[in-house]
């Protein structure tokens, strides 16, 4: 079942549901602003203050251990208060709080938790205190207060907390003091504080004024009263000083720092430093003052209860998490996921916990109320984007963040202080049309898109890879924690952080850690150089891979690119024609017409060999293109090393991304060609669809392609002499072997064949079977030689026109009439002389007649038999090329083929044109393949 949105669990306070713009003054109480009666109402209101403000272990125990002292209880109480926490750490919060407590006395009791505070202080009731408080922040040294107002002026910090305390009869009693700016002693501050009741005194922002007073010589005298001031409480059973002494000590000066290390040291020896809040009641803190509750669910200690739903949420969370504990960071508590949820809803943890593990070393950093303006800001766009556009996040979760917001950006900037990070967000995060990771979105399918995936990743990484002074960046397992959902495929967080590797601009990378920055990376110098690489020098380069993968591991004749019919040779052997990629399946008519012509066609005349051929045909460029001109930027880059400024990391990442853009390449043509087009049984032109294809699935994209085709009957390795049994033609008595290899690659109704040298294999088993007969045929319808049902070798079978297989009922046949002596008389031998004029065991007038060799030679060296032949015989002489075959069928075949024989081969080939690498590779090749010496010399 899907989790419901958090905004439709829990609802944000109205401000916020309305989006209505939030001064950051929300979230800054002015003290001084509270006595007046100037301040906001939720600050002015007490009621709502109180119902608003989650009562810490540390602002507990301060209110407490107040009221205990005002009551006039010294046991393991203090006088004097020193608010220590960081700036914007909720100090002026707490002494809001303490106002309120004295100055409302009997009403206090019926406020949210106040009945708490005074049982845990052990007092009945508020005590009847009289409060007064200085603002460093608004007092000013040289105007003073009063005067204009029908009140007498006050000029000093002892004489406005006087005349607070105990109106103009205090005031006369420091009016030579606070009219010389010299800082009474404690006699005289015992005399003007009121007797007859408690006493409150909340001092804040005294570095402000100690600043703005120091060339008066008053902020020395501020010291001298703070001190003074600090001995008379402590002297006092009800009286109780709390003091905020710091500004941002990013803007101190060394004056400063030189005051606030004199009056932090003085409030920690006379007074009691006080905390107030832990980082783990942080997120109780964000969610009281950020929505609304039930005021009746809320636990003893002031904790908000959640409702079902929400409980559901965050136990469908803690689950997730414990079933992938090794994916995500090790310090999460696994065994309190479901709490550590619960604690933070409807915030994910990781944004709570953000602030607290990087963003607190931050100089401008403001804990309290720095993340809750922040917060505020986060949950009104959160919210109006969830209704307007149906976004239904199940948790305020990091990836959320409102980064297009542009007061956002400025509050989170503020907070960094690093203002330079604008060009980061816009460009690859959000806050522009093209940002990179909206337009990932957008393209990315459903699952992906939907969940704003590339946008809650780099969110993400911005967020953990910024603020912290220990390690900025973001790993995969804090990656995945803060997006991952139960409900989304954590297998989609890979290919996410892959496609925003590729295309952010401030993105760097190291080992599998992230890092946002207002630096460039190469993605952008690569954005440049790609959007110069020129069209010609992309085709070339595609070309070249497709010849570079085509030619792997392959020995199958492979033509690239061909156009036109005769540049394709006819010839009875498979083909590989790789189309120009341009030539593609996606326009698929003109490029099944031109597969059409070329097998049919070669050059001006029409093809005989149309099954040789089988055409590998891309299903489209574009990828190609796209993938050929990724990989020439990134080259052009590498080749600029020298002169563009990189560091180690940077040279790292081209070097990698390079050798991906190489595979990347590769693949695209292995996955690009998987159309193979060739002549179907039907004499039409058929398409096979070899679907995913990959670099995995075979040695060399042509194994996988053949491979394909064997499944599919299209090529064979070998056949069986059955087949030629079966598929003889009627009109054949002797089938030339020429013309059986011929069939194989010219009738679409045969495979194949990968080797037609596998034919020679088949013959000769089928000799040896006795299915099949290998003859030569001579005159007198006569067999010589005659081959059946022996052994004969693959290596002694020869495809020519010369040679013939018959079946074995012919072979049957003529071996029963030589039986039987109805076969022609042998030939009577002849004395071979120098001039006899014919070759041995040759009639006159056969076609191997003595005139074939014009300038041969044939001798014999005499018997010692009268009459005989001779003991043996030479011959020498040329044979003309288109002639050999016959000289061997007609002359060596008379002589037999046997231990006897020995031949002497001379070649000799001249060309205009020469001799070419490959036809000389090719003929060592063969030379080598019949175990002779391949050694050839030039003329």
């Amino acid at each position: 079942m899907a989790l419901r949105p958090w905004y439709r669990v829990v609802t944000p306070r109205e401000d916020l549901r309305e989006g209505k713009p939030l001064d950051a003054s929300e979230f800054a109480v002015h003290l001084d602003q509270v006595r007046d009666g100037r301040a906001p109402t939720v600050y002015q209101n007490p009621e709502r203050f109180f119902e608003r403000t989650y009562l810490t272990r540390g602002l507990t125990s301060l209110a407490a251990e107040v009221l205990r002292r005002l009551s006039g209880e010294r046991t393991e109480t203090s006088a004097v208060f020193n608010m220590t926490t960081q700036f914007g750490g909720g100090k002026t919060h707490s002494l809001t709080l303490l106002y309120h407590l004295a100055t409302a006395q009997g009403k206090a009791r019926e406020w949210q938790g106040v009945s708490r505070l005074l049982e845990l202080a052990g007092v009945s009731a508020v005590p009847a205190a009289k409060v007064a408080v200085f603002v460093g922040t608004e007092f000013d040294p040289i105007a003073g207060r009063g005067g204009v107002d029908g009140t007498p002026r006050r000029m000093t910090p002892w004489g406005e907390i006087a005349f607070q305390t105990g109106g103009e009869k205090a005031l006369a009693i420091v009016a030579k003091h606070d009219e010389q700016g010299i800082a009474p002693g404690g006699d005289v501050i015992r005399e003007f504080l009121p007797r007859d009741r408690a006493v409150l005194i909340l001092m804040d922002e005294l570095m402000n004024f100690a600043n703005r007073s120091r060339k008066s010589g008053m902020a020395s005298q501020l010291y001298s009263f703070l001190h003074n001031l600090s001995e008379e409480a402590r002297g006092r059973d009800n009286m109780v000083l709390a003091v905020s002494i710091p500004a941002s000590e990013l803007e101190m000066s060394a004056e400063d720092q030189s005051d606030y290390e004199r009056f932090k040291k003085l409030l920690d020896r006379v007074g009691k430093a006080v905390m107030m809040s832990a980082e783990s009641e942080t997120s109780e803190i964000i969610r009281r003052r950020l929505f609304e509750w039930d005021e009746n669910a809320v636990t003893p200690d002031g904790r908000v209860l959640l409702s079902r739903e929400a409980l559901s949420a965050c136990t469908d969370f803690g689950e997730w998490v414990k079933d992938h504990r090794h994916q995500v960071p090790e310090q999460f508590p696994f065994d309190g996921a479901r709490e550590a949820f619960s604690a933070t809803y409807p915030f994910h943890p990781t944004v709570l916990s953000m602030f607290e593990r990087k963003w607190q070393a931050l100089p401008r950093f403001q804990q309290t109320r720095g993340v809750l303006r922040l917060l505020a800001l986060w949950v009104a766009r959160a919210y109006q984007d969830g209704f307007k556009g149906a976004h239904r996040d199940p948790l305020i979760g990091l990836g959320t963040a409102p980064l297009d917001d542009s007061q956002f950006r400025a509050a989170m900037f503020e907070q960094l202080g690093e203002h330079r990070l604008e060009a980061a967000v816009t460009t690859d995060i959000c806050g522009k049309k093209d940002s990179h990771a909206v337009r990932l979105d957008s393209e990315a399918n459903e699952a992906i898109g939907k969940a704003r995936l590339h946008r809650k990743v780099a969110t993400t990484i911005f967020f953990e890879s910024n603020g912290g002074m220990t390690r900025a960046e973001a790993t995969i397992p804090e990656i995945r924690l803060a997006v991952a959902e139960p409900d989304i495929d954590i297998g989609n967080l890979e290919t996410v952080l892959e496609a925003l590797t590729e295309a952010c601009y401030y993105l760097t990378v190291e080992r599998n850690r992230y890092h946002f920055s207002f630096r460039e990376n190469l993605n952008k110098r690569y954005a440049d150089r790609r959007a110069n690489i020129k069209s010609e020098v992309i085709d070339e380069s595609v070309r070249a891979e497709i010849q570079k993968v085509f030619a792997a591991n392959s020995e199958t004749e492979r033509i690239f690119f061909p156009e036109r019919s005769n540049q394709i040779p006819d010839r009875p052997a498979l083909t590989f024609a790789v189309l120009s990629p341009e030539l593609h399946m996606e326009d698929g008519k003109r490029a099944k017409a031109l597969v059409d012509s070329l097998i049919r066609e070669s050059g001006t005349s029409a093809r005989t060999f149309k099954s040789a051929l089988v055409f590998c045909v891309a299903q489209s460029a574009a990828p190609l293109r796209e993938d050929a001109r990724r990989l020439l930027a990134w080259q052009e880059i590498e080749d600029e090393l020298p002169g563009i400024n990189v560091d180690e990391t940077q040279r790292h990442q081209l070097a990698e991304t390079i050798k991906k853009a190489q595979r990347d390449l590769r693949e695209n043509v292995w996955r690009s060609y998987k159309n193979v087009l060739l002549l179907g049984k039907d004499n039409q032109i058929r398409i096979i669809d070899l679907g995913l294809v990959h670099s995995s699935s075979a040695a060399s994209l042509i194994q996988f392609i053949i491979n394909h085709l064997r499944q599919y009957d299209e090529i064979q390795s070998g056949i069986s002499p059955n087949f030629l049994a079966r598929n003889w033609p009627p009109a054949f008595k002797e089938w030339s072997t020429r013309a059986v290899r011929d069939a194989f690659y010219a009738s679409p109704l045969f495979p194949r064949l990968l080797n037609p040298d596998t034919l020679k294999d088949t013959i000769a088993r089928g000799v040896s079977n006795g299915q099949l007969g290998y003859v030569g045929k001579v005159p007198g319808e006569r067999y010589r030689p005659f081959n059946f049902e022996r052994s004969l070798a693959a290596s002694d079978i020869e495809l020519s026109d010369e040679m013939f297989i018959i079946t074995a009922e012919t072979a049957d046949a003529y071996r029963q009439r030589q039986a039987q002596g109805q076969a022609a008389e042998e030939i009577p031998s002849r004395t071979v002389g120098p001039d006899s004029g014919t070759s041995p065991g040759l009639e006159e007038g056969s076609p191997a007649a003595p005139g074939l060799f014009p300038d041969g030679a044939l001798s014999g060296r005499e018997s010692a038999q009268a009459g005989s032949s001779g003991s043996g015989m030479t011959w020498r002489g040329e044979v003309p090329a288109q002639k050999w075959m016959n000289f061997y069928t007609r002359v060596l075949t008379k002589i037999g083929i046997g231990e006897g024989l020995k031949l002497t081969v001379s070649v000799e080939y001249k060309s205009d044109a020469g001799a070419g690498k490959q036809k000389i590779d090719d003929v060592k090749g063969a030379l080598r393949e019949l175990g002779l010496n391949d050694h050839l010399e030039e003329i």
